[in-house]
């Protein structure tokens, strides 16, 4: 019985001669999303700044909706709500208001004020400049090392080159899922973080299938030019990344619709970096291959794949 394919066996789709066009696109995203961080940077949310965090249970169900209404109207600058727990809890994010501790201390009494003495505040607490700026380093660090550790495996999985190729391909997911939040009305908070390794991850996934496609077709095609090769090995493995990364965004498309608005904010980063995880699998991380000189290593056989 055969299995469901999208693509056609015989499909023979030219990516290499459209490598300089998609070199191009990704240099120039890689570009405009650097000059927009350095002119206007990105839009941190309260995860990355100071200000007050408030879990308050109601006496009924949570109406979220007439709640962020309410914070709204007292101009409080960027609030965020969201289910905590149970039905009546919800967790309040408020960024920093301007002034010093008092100041902080009386916006605090003027929103316990406006909400109204129905309300049980369970937890407040008070985020400071460093614990911001602490998040902001944590995070940067959890990607570069998880860029560095997918480097090094790659390169004890395959070579080096494969590894640099990936790496590659990785730092333009990063810019994409960056540019998201640098241009558009998006906030950039732990979500954000969550995306970019998401992203991270699922586009090795996808390169390393076509990466062990590449280095099969080495074995069996070795006077084949190489841009033949990887031209070959992509169409091979295309049905099967196509249909690996529908799957995942339909998934990922019902959260959008009818997950609500919280979950809505999550999914939306991570959707949109499958998708661009899967274009630089195709696009990038396999053609640079054309530009780091394969070694005749890379056609061995790999002992990890030979004892799956």
């Amino acid at each position: 019985m055969q299995g469901l394919n999208l693509i056609p066996h015989n499909t023979k789709i030219d990516f290499i001669r459209l490598r300089f066009i998609t070199f191009g696109l990704s240099l120039l995203l890689i570009v405009v999303t650097s000059a927009g961080i350095m002119w206007k940077g990105l839009n941190f949310g309260i995860d990355f700044k100071s200000g007050f965090s408030i879990v308050i249970r109601t006496p009924g169900e949570a109406n979220l909706t007439e709640l962020r209404q309410r914070l709204a109207s007292m101009d409080l600058g960027d609030v965020a709500l969201q289910e905590f727990g149970s039905p009546r809890d919800v967790l309040i994010r408020i960024q920093r208001q301007p002034g010093d501790d008092d100041a902080q201390s009386q916006a605090l009494e003027h929103i316990k004020a406006h909400l109204g003495h129905d309300i049980e505040y369970r937890q407040v607490e008070t985020v400071g400049p460093k614990a911001g700026q602490d998040l902001i380093k944590n995070g940067t660090m959890a990607v570069v090392l998880s860029v560095i550790a997918m480097l090094v495996y790659i390169w004890f999985r395959f070579d080096w080159q494969f590894g640099v190729c990936a790496v590659g391909a990785l730092v333009h997911d990063c810019f994409a899922i960056l540019a998201l939040y640098c241009f558009l009305p998006f906030e950039f908070n732990i979500t954000a973080i969550v995306a970019i390794l998401t992203t991270a991850g699922y586009s090795v996934n996808d390169t390393v299938v076509i990466y062990d496609r590449i280095r099969e077709n080495l074995r069996r095609h070795k006077k084949m030019p190489l841009a033949e090769l990887i031209n070959r090995s992509i169409n091979e493995t295309l049905s099967r990344t196509i249909l690996t990364s529908s799957s995942t965004l339909l998934a990922l498309f019902s959260l959008y619709f009818f997950g609500g608005k919280v979950i809505a904010d999550f999914s939306l980063p991570i959707l949109i970096g499958i998708s661009i995880g899967t274009y630089s699998s195709i696009f990038m991380a396999a053609p640079l291959l054309l530009y780091v000189g394969l070694p005749a290593s890379a056609a061995e056989p790999d002992p990890v794949a030979n004892q799956n």
